[in-house]
């Protein structure tokens, strides 16, 4: 492979991933709306939540940040192992792999949920939550990597 090409390749990783938590910010947005559509008590709230499908998009982009996120975990270590001949074992891919796992455990939950399970809606919202709070750490890690990326160049 071409040393730009490989270089290059670097930033695909941190590039989606940022685009993927602006992604899931607005997941866990419809999240909450979607929630206020099931406990409001507001007739024209309800009404207003129900037009807008707030809970078929919440699940339709929660989909899409699953499918982003696995495929972005898998890029990460790809690139690296491409790169280096080797995955580096630390905070940052090991956080990544527990951002993963959680991931596909609070979307196990759905249909759970759909059946009106609270204590699965609980596990799903505190899932996701913990992978938003990892995400945001992983946000500043991950771009200390590609400083040390560039700076090495």
């Amino acid at each position: 492979m071409p040393e730009t090409v490989g270089f290059s390749l670097n930033f695909l990783h941190p590039l989606m991933m940022w685009s993927l938590l602006a992604l899931s910010g607005y997941a866990l947005f419809l999240g909450i709306r979607s929630k206020k559509l099931r406990t409001t008590k507001d007739a024209e709230l309800r009404k207003q939540l129900a037009k807008s499908k707030v809970g078929q998009r919440h699940f339709l982009v929660g989909s899409l940040v699953l499918a982003l996120m696995v495929l972005g975990a898998f890029l990460g270590m790809g690139v690296t192992y491409l790169n280096n001949g080797k995955l580096f074992v630390g905070p940052h891919l090991l956080a990544g792999a527990a951002m993963t796992c959680m991931i596909a455990l609070a979307a196990s939950l759905v249909p759970l949920m759909q059946r009106g399970n609270v204590v699965a809606r609980k596990a799903h919202v505190g899932l996701n939550m913990g992978v938003m709070t990892l995400f945001l750490w992983q946000a500043l890690t991950g771009m200390e990597i590609v400083n040390r990326i560039w700076a090495n160049r």
